[in-house]
Parts: structure tokens; sequence; C-alpha cells
């Protein structure tokens, strides 16, 4: 779904991310990556291991059917719910 979103321009608020996943390989040592979400800006920062630096940041348009569904599954997850079956971690950010 993260693939989907569609590209946008940088917004001038401040970068304050609601949401973040991390993925984690097998062993769930270190992060590959995180991945943190600011809605309000349409902006996404991934960093880690696996993501080179032209990646690093992005912006989407929070506004399309794909961002807004996936701000809803941000919602209706508490962090205590965070294991997903991609080895992934969802949550607010800063937990």
């Amino acid at each position: 779904m993260i693939e989907t979103l569609s590209g946008s321009e940088q917004h001038r608020c401040g970068f304050a991310p609601g949401w973040s996943i991390r993925a984690y390989e097998d062993t769930l040592d270190l992060a590959l990556f995180e991945a943190a979400f600011c809605f309000s800006r349409h902006e996404v920062r991934i960093q880690g291991t696996a993501v080179p630096p032209t990646l690093a940041t992005q912006f989407f348009d929070a506004a399309v059917p794909s961002a807004r569904t996936l701000l809803a599954l941000f919602r209706e997850r508490p962090c205590s719910q965070q294991a997903s079956r991609f080895g992934a971690q969802v949550g607010e950010a800063g937990h």
C-alpha cells in the first residue's frame, strides 16, 4: 500500500511524524528500516541500513485513497498490537 502513494510537494509546516513502521529481518536484531510518516506535511522519512540516501525523504499526497487508508490502519492499530505478518512493527512514532 505504501508503494502506491502518489507524489506530492513539500509543505512548509514542521515535520512531526505521528506514525512509523519498522521492518526487521527474521532474526529481529536491528531494524532494516524505519519509515516515519507526517500526514500534515505529506512527508515520509526513511532511515536504516537498507535505505539508500536518495530514498531517505519522500513526499506523498495525503488526500489520495491509499494514503487515507494507510492513516486509518495506523489509527485503528494501537501500539500494543504492533506485530504483523511482514516482520514489521506499526505504531505511533516514538513508541
